[in-house]
């Protein structure tokens, strides 16, 4: 039972440490948190990942349960049961399916106080995903109501878990939060990512910063960024995620190999959104409140977005809005920002950027997750 108010211990379960807008949600959080009312931990149930050693330097204990992906492992649960039973955190917060599932039966068994899941997507077609991580799902909508309490980043995201069978005591809708210093404009980049993929200074860049998966539907990108290619020869596109490299046949079928460039995973995602005339995101399901169009947004940087998730209601009237999987419609948007007057494609970005600092600070959604923690300790000392 939680014994005071004035300190509190979350323990953080996520899946991995990879990059990924879940883990990179949870690394923004636990560094702009109240140090001094609350300490945090973070599990992963594989390994340290790309985010995992970031997170310690900060002075959050991270460890890593060393769990393969995909593969059920009584030792995992053991090893989490035995390192819940050493921390003792007055809150246990599951991030994702899997963590949802192993952290609500590793809580039963080591009597955690209180245990919040946090959703992070919507609209999931699971005909491309695993059986074991269908079955997963069925499993976690039975046990629903054993969490205190599930968190999602999105409204979508509560309408289909509810449409999915999830019936929990309480629904929190937190949004997804973004560092406005490391995500800013900068004009310098525009020149430097240039002059490092060999683009002419006065070429304009259309980009997209996703991993290869299914629901970011890189093709319907590929397939619209071939019909601007073939009306005007002043427009590259830049892929940039872990594993796009995978779409090389692609863009050399669709004979874009000139103007189409595969950055793969990066470690300054900042630097090349500022460089960007436009941010797209393609996806076709999937998502619930998508990181990197509130990154790009906070970068100044107008946005294409297609209607999935939350994405319309970040981007406002900040950018457009498209339907998933319609290249046409796709490409007629990227048109009409094109033939913009450059100043005033650069006021979009700015309202976009106004947009961001208003609604989805990190500070006031780490403030949001703070006063959801404390309200959980004086309803249990109350109770």
């Amino acid at each position: 039972m939680v014994d005071h108010i004035d300190q509190f211990k979350i323990t953080h379960l996520i899946t991995d440490l990879d990059t990924g807008g879940a883990e990179m949600m949870l690394a923004r959080l636990v560094t702009h948190m109240d140090s001094k009312q609350f300490t945090n931990t973070v599990i992963s149930l594989t390994d340290l990942g790309t985010l995992g050693e970031q997170i310690a330097a900060l002075g959050v204990p991270v460890f890593a349960l060393g769990m393969r992906p995909g593969v059920p492992d009584p030792r995992g649960l053991a090893r989490l049961a035995n390192l819940l039973r050493r921390e003792k955190p007055d809150i246990l917060q599951t991030w994702l399916y899997h963590a949802d599932l192993l952290g609500t039966i590793a809580s039963r068994l080591t009597h955690v106080p209180v245990l919040y899941w946090n959703i992070r997507c919507s609209d999931m077609d699971m005909r491309r995903y695993s059986k074991l991580s269908l079955l997963v799902l069925r499993i976690l909508a039975r046990l629903s109501r054993w969490p205190n309490g599930v968190i999602v980043n999105s409204l979508a995201g509560k309408q289909l878990h509810e449409s999915l069978g999830y019936r929990p005591r309480r629904w929190e809708i937190i949004p997804n939060g973004f560092d406005l210093e490391r995500f800013h404009p900068d004009p310098a980049t525009r020149q430097s990512v240039r002059e490092e993929l060999s683009i002419p200074l006065n070429m304009l860049l259309i980009g997209l910063a996703a991993r290869y998966d299914p629901m970011k539907d890189h093709r319907t990108f590929l397939a619209a960024a071939g019909q601007i290619s073939r009306e005007r020869h002043d427009v590259h596109f830049i892929l940039a995620g872990r594993g796009v490299e995978q779409l090389s046949g692609v863009v050399d079928d669709l004979g874009l190999d000139e103007h189409v460039h595969l950055l793969g995973e990066r470690a300054d995602i900042p630097r090349i959104l500022a460089a960007l005339d436009i941010f797209s995101l393609s996806s076709a399901f999937g998502e619930g409140f998508p990181n990197v169009i509130g990154e790009a947004m906070a970068c100044g940087v107008p946005c294409v977005v297609t209607d999935v998730g939350d994405a319309a209601s970040i981007v406002g009237d900040a950018g457009r809005v498209v339907p998933p999987g319609d290249p046409i419609r796709l490409a007629d948007a990227w048109r009409q920002l094109l033939a913009m007057p450059e100043p005033e494609r650069q006021a979009l970005g700015q309202s976009a950027r106004r947009r961001v600092e208003a609604l989805f600070s990190i500070q006031s959604v780490a403030r949001r997750y703070e006063s959801l923690y404390r309200a959980i300790g004086k309803e249990r000392q109350s109770g």
